[in-house]
C-alpha cells in the first residue's frame, strides 16, 4: 500500500491516470481497435511535433514562468529555413542554422525582457508573440512577395530532419522527440539545475538568496522553448518541402494543455519531465485517435477541454498529497 501510495504522489501519476482513463474511454464508448490504434502513425508524428517544445515549455513552467510565443516560432523556424534555401538557393546547413538563431534570438529577448522588468512572462510573450507574426507575415511578403515559399531539402536534411523512418508513415522527428526526452530528464533530475529549476519554481527569493544564478537559468529556458519551436518548424518545411506562415501557429495550446496533462502545475515548483512525456501521449491520441472510433470528430474539442479539467483536478490533489507526505516526514 506505501508503495502504491508513494507512487499516486509522483506528479507524473495525473499523466499516467489520464492516458488510462482516454484509451479506455475510446475503447468502451468508441469501439477502437487498440491494437491498430497504438501501431498508427498519425499520432505519433503529432505528439513528436509538438512534443519536442512541451519538454522545454515543461521546464519553463516548472520554474514559474510560461511562453505563448512559441506558437509563432513554429512558422517563423519554418519561413527561415524556406526563403534561405528555397528562394535564395543558399546550402542547407544556412536555413538549419538561420532557423536556430531566429529562435536563439528571439529567447534571449524573451528572457532579458522577464528578468529585467516587473512585467509577467504570459504578458511579455504575449507581445512577441504577436510581434513575430507580423515580421514573418510581413518579411516574406516583401523578400518573396508570397506567404508560401517552397525549398528542395538535399539527402542528408531530409535523413537527418524530415525522413520517414522503416518504409513506413513514422517520421525520423520521433526520434529526435524521444532523445532530447532522454536529455531533458536527465538534466531535470539528475542534475543540480534541474534541483535549481524547482527551486525557482517554489520561491524565486529563496533561490536567489540561496546563491543560484535566477536570471541566467530564467533566460537559458526561454531560449530552450523559442530554439525547440524554431527547430520544429525547420523539421517541418524539410519534410514537406515548403512552409507557410501560419503552419503551426495553432499548436500554441495544444502544446500548453499536453504539458499541464502531464502533471505541470501553472504556478510553477512541481512536475516532472516523464509527466510531461506521457501527457503528450494523452493530448495526441485523444486529438488523433478519435479518427479510429465511431465518435463524431467534432465532439474532440469537448474532450480535450474536460480532459484538461480533469487533469488540473488530479495535479492538484496529488500535489497536496505529496506536500502532506514532506510534511509527515519532516515532523
Amino acid at each position: 500500500m506505501d508503495m502504491i501510495a508513494g507512487m499516486l504522489r509522483r506528479p507524473s501519476a495525473a499523466s499516467i491516470l489520464s492516458l488510462v482513463g482516454v484509451l479506455a474511454f475510446y475503447v468502451v464508448l468508441g469501439g477502437v481497435d487498440l491494437g491498430k490504434l497504438m501501431g498508427a502513425a498519425s499520432w505519433v508524428n503529432y505528439a513528436a511535433r509538438i512534443g519536442i517544445v512541451a519538454l522545454f515549455v515543461g521546464l519553463l513552467m516548472i520554474s514559474g514562468e510560461i511562453d505563448i510565443s512559441i506558437g509563432a516560432m513554429i512558422p517563423a523556424g519554418a519561413m527561415t529555413t524556406a526563403i534561405i534555401t528555397g528562394y535564395f538557393g543558399l546550402p542547407m546547413i544556412f536555413g538549419v542554422l538561420g532557423a536556430l538563431a531566429i529562435g536563439l534570438i528571439v529567447g534571449l529577448f524573451n528572457g532579458f525582457i522577464v528578468t529585467r522588468t516587473t512585467v509577467p512572462s504570459l504578458i511579455v510573450t504575449l507581445g512577441t508573440l504577436v510581434a513575430m507574426q507580423g515580421i514573418v507575415l510581413a518579411g516574406s511578403k516583401l523578400l518573396t512577395g508570397a506567404a508560401s515559399v517552397p525549398l528542395s531539402a538535399p539527402g542528408w536534411a531530409k535523413t537527418l530532419f524530415g525522413d520517414l523512418m522503416f518504409g513506413g508513415n513514422h517520421q525520423v522527428v520521433i526520434l529526435w522527440w524521444i532523445g532530447l526526452a532522454v536529455v531533458v530528464w536527465f538534466v531535470m533530475h539528475e542534475s543540480k539545475y534541474g534541483n535549481w529549476i524547482f527551486a525557482i519554481g517554489g520561491d524565486k527569493v529563496s533561490a536567489r538568496n540561496a546563491g543560484i544564478p535566477v536570471d541566467r537559468i530564467t533566460i537559458c529556458l526561454f531560449v530552450g522553448t523559442a530554439t525547440a519551436a524554431s527547430f520544429v518548424g525547420m523539421c517541418n518545411a524539410i519534410q514537406f518541402n515548403s512552409a507557410q506562415v501560419s503552419g503551426g501557429m495553432g499548436d500554441i495550446f495544444n502544446i500548453i494543455v499536453s504539458v499541464v496533462v502531464g502533471g505541470v502545475l501553472l504556478t510553477g515548483g512541481f512536475g516532472s519531465i516523464t509527466g510531461v512525456f506521457v501527457g503528450t501521449i494523452t493530448f495526441a491520441v485523444v486529438n488523433k485517435g478519435i479518427d479510429f472510433t465511431s465518435i463524431d470528430r467534432n465532439w474532440s474539442n469537448l474532450i480535450i477541454g474536460i480532459m484538461l479539467l480533469v487533469a488540473v483536478g488530479m495535479n492538484e490533489t496529488f500535489r497536496k498529497k505529496a506536500m502532506s507526505a514532506v510534511r509527515k516526514k519532516k515532523g
